[in-house]
């Protein structure tokens, strides 16, 4: 098969933040507990974080992680997670059924950010409490000292404050499953009240609004219109949920479900600016995809009631989860102007791309290997790429591209990188990559993952779906040829 991408300086989408490679704790399952933190553990440091871990999560790059949840911070009372350990009490945790020892909290997280060399995402409990604890929490961490809340966080042991700047509103409040799960019009008052004190108490601070839970949710689009009505001059962003499943083992509509990630993001971008048109205001509204990812292994594991930190949510990844997991990043950064932040959902044992055995090892999943590939070398601008390339049809979409791509371009530091998926499960495609306006730049490297069965995955003993390096694209004067392999994620770099 013969395809052919062209890239541009002028085909600038928009700058890449960093934080779109962000990713998520959450109180559920062995992220936490047994995840990043684990006293007594070999490899834990002083303060029971897991510096394996750590190692992997750098390896990573992720800029910002979301925190402490999820469906678990509708009933989170955060000062049950501050102060001296033996004081702390343990909770009925009604979002997933199990027991919260409360033995990690916001000190214990911000403690690890650093270690991590990560920046917290906090969210907020805007379900069984309100605008007055999450004004207390931001007091809690980024106020100085001399009022009731900064002074507690100094007499836990923390002189500084942690000067968190990313603030999520509550989570998911309009599914039926949230602890207090409220209206539009219920939930848009208490955001824009919570909003509006928390940067009263720290005027530097961004807030997140949530979206609805999901696009197929029967509140969705009313929901982001009637609470952006309400709330638009005290929030930052709309925040937007997807996962991904393949349960009729349907690989090819399966490679395409990023079609509907592209639909879902464009359909959210035009109830902003609906809103903002309404409002007649200047001010744009960006999102925060701040929970993404494939899901659906672990659905369904039975996990026993009131118990602590059960093996809870843990997929097990193959390699056509990763080509999936590579496509929704190449979407994400397709939509650089407008998604600002984006969270991989979860980061450790929980649908994650690390995962670990308690008191023991941990190993990289296959959707790890994407995902470092292009936080690595996603830089500068995003570039849309010219795709020209057959396409097939499938049992949900019709008309799919064989390949599914974005670039990105350093300006700085001179240089491209270019994200190419190969959809096809049978046939290589030989690219012909056009730069136009880079005359002057030639193929440094080439990366790929392929050459693997779809369901083949990584074990604590056997790290064998990654990415592996290929001799450079075959390049004359006029063009530049690569050969991609059949269902393969690739990474082809350019510097002047």
């Amino acid at each position: 098969m013969k395809a052919k991408i062209t890239l541009a300086g002028e085909l600038k989408i928009g700058e890449i933040d960093r934080r779109v490679f962000g990713s998520f704790i959450e109180h559920l399952g062995r992220a936490v507990y047994g995840g990043i933190y684990e006293p007594g553990h070999p490899m834990a440091d002083e303060n029971g974080l897991r510096m394996d871990v750590i190692k992997m999560i750098n390896e990573l790059g992720v800029p910002v992680v979301r925190y402490p949840g999820g469906n678990f911070v509708s009933g989170y009372n955060w000062e049950d997670g501050v102060g001296p350990l033996e004081l702390r009490p343990a909770r009925l945790e009604l979002a997933w059924g199990v027991t919260e020892p409360n033995k990690f909290g916001t000190n214990e997280f911000m403690q690890w950010c650093k270690k991590a060399n990560t920046a917290p995402m906090m969210a907020v409990n805007l379900g069984t409490r309100g605008p007055d604890e999450a004004r207390a929490l931001v007091e809690y961490c980024n106020h100085k000292s001399g009022s009731k809340y900064s002074d507690m966080r100094i007499a836990h042991g923390f002189k500084d404050p942690w000067d968190v700047k990313l603030w999520c509103l509550g989570n998911e409040m309009d599914g039926p499953w949230q602890m207090c799960a409220k209206t539009a019009e219920e939930y848009g008052r208490t955001a824009n009240e919570a909003a509006k004190m928390m940067k009263w108490v720290d005027a530097s601070i961004e807030t997140v609004l949530c979206g609805s839970s999901s696009r197929y949710m029967n509140t969705f689009g009313e929901w982001e219109q009637k609470t952006l009505e309400i709330a638009y001059d005290n929030v930052d962003y709309v925040s937007l949920h997807q996962y991904y499943d393949n349960h009729r083992q349907d690989t090819a509509s399966f490679l395409a479900k990023n079609l509907d990630l592209d639909d879902f993001i464009y359909s959210v971008i035009c109830v902003c600016d609906y809103v903002k048109a309404k409002k007649r205001t200047k001010k744009q509204i960006n999102l925060s995809f701040d929970e993404w990812n494939v899901w659906y292994h672990s659905n369904g594991a039975p996990v026993e009631r009131w118990s602590v930190a059960p093996n809870q949510l843990e997929d097990i990844y193959n390699f056509e989860d990763a080509l999936v997991a590579a496509c929704m990043l190449i979407t994400l950064l397709r939509h650089a102007d407008r998604v600002k932040i984006a969270c991989l959902a979860q980061l450790v044992n929980v649908i994650a791309p690390i995962f670990t055995k308690t008191g023991g090892g941990a190993f990289r999943q296959t959707i790890f290997y994407p995902f470092q590939a292009m936080s690595k070398y996603a830089r500068g601008n995003a570039l849309k790429p010219i795709i020209d390339c057959p396409k097939y049809d499938c049992k949900d979409f019709t008309d799919v591209p064989y390949l599914e791509s974005v670039a990105s371009y350093d300006e700085e530091n001179e240089e491209i990188a270019l994200f190419v998926v190969n959809r096809s499960m049978e046939e290589d495609v030989q690219l012909d990559i056009s730069l136009l306006g880079f005359e002057d730049y030639k193929a440094v490297s080439f990366e790929s993952m392929d050459g693997y069965n779809v369901l083949e995955e990584n074990t604590f003993d056997n790290e064998k779906v990654k990415m592996h390096s290929n001799p450079l694209p075959v390049e004359d004067d006029k063009n530049i040829v690569a050969n991609l392999k059949a269902l393969s994620f690739n990474v082809i770099r350019f510097k002047k």
